[in-house]
């Protein structure tokens, strides 16, 4: 059976979905307090205690965490804990038990001075959230050279169909209202459905190491967004551009670069990951609410 630590998050719950297409056993975990037969109590900001992964778990991946660099920088203290202390600890638990581990880290373990950076590149993190991610790599790292069942896959910016910030551009460019666009924060978009792909092939699979996934070129928030402003055939001067820098974003939120060496991942798998475009397109087509008047202003291949 598949162990998915932190099921109620995006990329857990679509991996969940994923799963089940595929007909696989799991169960997911959750730090809610009500629990169903499919969902297991386990709140990373509480201590372990004598929690146990179920007895038939042969794979788990960690999903859980602290996420935004805002909230990390606010709170170090707190984050860290979880993100470093508790996720170690964690899985030093599947490790100890022979339980094949997956561990979603971040390009933010990188400056983001290099583009496509190679998985075992040094670490070279700038915010606090990647700081903490770069702990964690380095203590897992230090288990795969002890030969532990463990794999680290590296993620940049992972967007899906439904992302509330390109729904609520679409929107607006559609209604013909202005939208605001970071100039200075890049991504390098990886849809959500590859992600739970990607991480269903490794719990079958069970390679060790480090692997990476990322889109295969940097746009920066306002270029996407002028691409959207195009393809909506919508007045691309409706797209703002302002600077995160000067909305306060926090520290390292703007590295020049976040795509990663993704080749081991896509020589594995022969997987390809799509264009900006194809995924711009993708979040139009999925966007329910606006599709007809989608249809009247982009052309959708079949």
């Amino acid at each position: 059976m598949l162990l998915l630590v932190g099921g109620d998050s995006e990329i857990g719950a679509a991996t969940a979905r994923h799963l089940t297409q595929l007909g696989l056993a799991y169960r997911a975990t959750t730090r809610r307090c009500t629990t169903t037969a499919e969902r297991i109590l386990l709140d990373l900001s509480q201590p372990l205690g004598e929690w146990e992964p179920p007895a038939e778990t042969v794979a788990v991946c960690i999903f859980a965490a602290v996420p935004r660099l805002a909230t990390c920088a606010a709170d170090s203290v707190g984050s860290t804990f979880i993100n470093v202390t508790q996720t170690v600890a964690l899985a030093d638990r599947f490790i100890d038990r022979g339980i094949y581990t997956v561990y979603l880290s971040t390009n933010q373990v990188f400056d983001g001075s290099v583009a496509h950076v190679p998985p075992h590149a040094p670490h070279s993190p700038v915010s606090a959230y990647g700081h903490q991610k770069a702990r964690t790599e380095a203590e897992l790292i230090a288990r795969l050279a002890q030969g532990a069942p463990v794999a680290i896959l590296r993620l940049a910016k992972v967007v899906s169909r439904d992302m509330t910030l390109l729904r609520d551009w679409i929107e607006a460019l559609m209604s013909g209202r202005p939208i605001r666009a970071f100039s200075d924060m890049m991504m390098a978009p990886t849809p959500t459905d590859l992600v739970a792909k990607v991480v269903a092939a490794l719990l079958v699979d069970r390679p060790r190491g480090i692997f990476q996934l990322s889109g295969p070129r940097d746009i920066s928030y306002a270029e996407l967004a002028r691409d959207l402003a195009k393809r909506l055939s919508s007045d691309v001067r409706l797209v703002e551009p302002v600077t995160a820098t000067l909305a306060g974003m926090p520290v390292g939120a703007t590295p020049r670069h976040t795509t990663l060496d993704s080749r081991i991942l896509q020589e594995h798998l022969g997987l390809v990951v799509p264009g900006t475009t194809e995924i711009v397109e993708d979040v139009i087509r999925a966007n329910k609410a606006i599709a007809p008047l989608v249809r009247r202003s982009v052309s959708v291949p079949n």
